[in-house]
């Protein structure tokens, strides 16, 4: 599975299980996440979702580039477009889809693309240290088109988010946070004391 859902208590934890590829998000995860997310809204019992990647380099690095040609296969431009129109997003949460409950991103390494449009759709984000935050796909012509444009805008001074989307580079998690994208945090993983 690509990815990792465990309810405990009110809380629901969604991990990104792609370590290989630094947790990249192919057309099997898109559809496991949009399934956890649905669980979140509609069980009374969950009232938190936790969105984290697996392992120590990243959270998400984006889109899986080698399987985009899979997010398309088998469907004609008029059907892409109605698609676009109504379904949810890639991820399930950057566009026509609101989960009712809030949802925490715990970001550790790199978080760029699509990943970093996956956090802003996230209610709150909170970083490690060492979290980097990027759209690399502007230096390709590609715009980030889950969101990424209009709330990087709303989530850290202007100045800053035009800088991340007309160059690509990316930013530290100590810049990040001295602009508010995002709380300052410790790594994610188990509470201090207790065993996962």
């Amino acid at each position: 599975m690509s990815l990792r859902v465990v309810a405990t208590g009110p809380l629901l934890t969604v991990t990104l299980n792609r370590p290989e590829v630094h947790n990249a998000v192919d057309p099997e995860t898109h559809s496991e996440l949009l399934g956890a997310w649905r669980r979140l809204r509609s069980d009374p019992k969950l009232r938190v979702g936790i969105l984290t990647g697996s392992g120590t380099k990243a959270f998400c690095a984006g889109i899986d580039l080698t399987r985009l040609e899979d997010f398309y296969a088998e469907s004609s431009p008029g059907e892409r477009r109605e698609r676009w129109r109504h379904e949810p997003g890639i991820g399930g949460l950057t566009r026509h889809f609101d989960v009712g409950k809030p949802i925490v991103a715990a970001i550790h390494g790199h978080c760029l693309g699509l990943g970093l449009e996956l956090a802003l759709a996230c209610d709150l984000r909170l970083a490690s240290p060492k979290a980097t935050f990027g759209l690399p796909e502007v230096r390709w012509g590609i715009l980030p088109g889950q969101g990424g444009t209009q709330r990087l805008p709303r989530a850290i001074p202007g100045n800053l988010a035009l800088e991340m989307i007309l160059t690509g580079r990316p930013i530290s998690a100590r810049r990040g946070s001295g602009a508010r994208a995002h709380q300052p945090g410790r790594p994610p993983g188990p509470p201090a004391g207790r065993s996962p």
